[in-house]
This record gives C-alpha cells, sequence and structure tokens, in this order.
C-alpha cells in the first residue's frame, strides 16, 4: 500500500513547494491533503489518517504543536514532520527527542535524507504485526517529550525564575469572593471559558485560562497531564497503565480518575 502524506503550511507557496519535492523524492507516495491551518490539518488527519504528517510550527487557529498533540492521541498516530523556522537552540530540541523536521525555506538534500529516515522507521514499524503498535507507542513517546519540552520553554516566565508563584487562588463563589490557599489544590480543569478549581474544600470557578493559571504554579507541584488538566502531584496516590500504554491517575482520598495524554505519559515512567 501506498504511504500517505498530510501537508500542512499557512504559506501556500511553500506548502506546493514541498508537496512537489516529496512528489520527486518519494513518488509511490501519496499526497492526501494540502491545508493552510492547523484546524484543516486536524480535520484532514482525522479524515485521512496519513502515515506521515508534514506540520508547519506556526499556522494559525491551531499551531503545528497543537495538532501534533492531537495526533499523538490517535490508537495508531502518523509520523510527524515538523516544518519550521526555529533558531538553532531549538533545533537542538528537535534532535534530541529523535523528531524530524525540514527547515524555510524546503532544502531537497535536507528534505532526501528525512525521506529516507521516514521510509526506514515505516519499515521497521511495518515488519511485524507484533511489533507494530509498540513501534507506534516509541514515536509517539518520542514526540511527547519533544512537545513537553517546548512548552515548558514557551511557558517559562520571570514570576517563574524567581520562585514568586501563587500562594492562593481567589474564586467569586455566589456572593463571597473564596480564598482558596494552593496546597489544598487538587488539580484544575478547563470547562470552556473558566478553570475549575477542585479542591480539598470543594470546588469553584474561576475565569482564566488554564494556561495562564498553570504559568504562576510551581511546576514542581502542579504537572500538566491533559490539554485541559494540571494536577498536584502531592495527591497522586498511583499512574495505572492502561491498554496501548495509556496511563490514568489514581488520587489520594478521591474516587475519581484522571487520564493522562499520551505526550505526558513520560513524566510518570516506572512511578
Amino acid at each position: 500500500m501506498s504511504p500517505t502524506l498530510l501537508i500542512a503550511d499557512d504559506e501556500v507557496l511553500l506548502a506546493r513547494v514541498l508537496a512537489s519535492e516529496l512528489a520527486g523524492l518519494w513518488p509511490e507516495a501519496n499526497i492526501v491533503a494540502v491545508v493552510h491551518d492547523g484546524v484543516a490539518a486536524l480535520d484532514a488527519a482525522r479524515e485521512h489518517r496519513p502515515d506521515v504528517a508534514f506540520l508547519d510550527i506556526r499556522m494559525p487557529g491551531m499551531s503545528g504543536m497543537d495538532v501534533a498533540r492531537e495526533l499523538i492521541e490517535f490508537d495508531d498516530p502518523p509520523l510527524v514532520v515538523f516544518v519550521t523556522a526555529y533558531d538553532q537552540f531549538a533545533l537542538e530540541a528537535f534532535e534530541r527527542a529523535a523528531v524530524d523536521y525540514v527547515l524555510k525555506p524546503v532544502q531537497r538534500e535536507r528534505l532526501e535524507a528525512t525521506v529516507c529516515r521516514l521510509k526506514a522507521r515505516m519499515e521497521a514499524r511495518d515488519s511485524s504485526h507484533e511489533t507494530h503498535d509498540v513501534g507506534a507507542m516509541v514515536d509517539a513517546d518520542k514526540l511527547a517529550q519533544l512537545l513537553h519540552r517546548l512548552e515548558s520553554l514557551e511557558n517559562q516566565t520571570p514570576a517563574r525564575s524567581a520562585g514568586q508563584y501563587l500562594r492562593f487562588i481567589k474564586a467569586l463563589v455566589g456572593q463571597e469572593v473564596r480564598i482558596i490557599p494552593v496546597d489544598e489544590v487538587v488539580y484544575l480543569e478547563a470547562t470552556d471559558k473558566y478553570v475549575n478549581v477542585v479542591s480539598t474544600s470543594g470546588e469553584a470557578l474561576i475565569r482564566t485560562s488554564l494556561r495562564e493559571l498553570a504559568q504562576q504554579l510551581d511546576p514542581d507541584r502542579f504537572w500538566q497531564i491533559h490539554r485541559g488538566t494540571v494536577v498536584n502531584i502531592d495527591c497522586v496516590a498511583s499512574a495505572i497503565t492502561q491498554s496501548l500504554g495509556r496511563l490514568s491517575l489514581r488520587l489520594r482520598d478521591r474516587e475519581e480518575v484522571l487520564p493522562v495524554a499520551r505526550q505526558y505519559a513520560h513524566l510518570f515512567k516506572q512511578m
């Protein structure tokens, strides 16, 4: 079966150039979609289930990293190649994670090397039905570690570097402003335009984004485990391994179980 490719780049001309070069270097491959924003990329990935996704990191609506976070959650996630204009510091993160990238403007020699690596990885994954799922998880784990590293770099703020973290969360409950000590917070859950603060004394909604709130918390204590969930690691009793390597967290003295997105699963290895 011919390998299937998805291209997502908000620069139309560059997307065409990439498609043209891939057609020459990988003639047996089938380019199933060429799109120009992150939302369209995710829709195309869900429809076509490509073997490889070439994702521009900077796209409107959803970035390439946002799309990759969703792709990791597929039962059989595609291999991802980032198309990027990042500087050398960020490229070192790609190299360490063994996740491929193509620099803008596209250079044929570099793209040819990328195609060769993709072919080898696809052959290794498909060589045995018994190891296919394991291979997919290994690739997804490498990508997850890269996304977590880049996310950490993006989230660094002066408050974090100075060690000045939030001590209390103020939440309006009825006619009163409830003062919730951060030490009592069990987990935070994004709900539309609000964040649900789940603490040992109850729940309360605050009007802010999860990303903005998480940036004010100590990252050694509050771990992102899903796109919409941050957990106080002191409140975690255990990590439960489920099918296809997926994880869930069992909390201390609470009944709910929190799912862990694949991109954060490496945080709980050998836990």
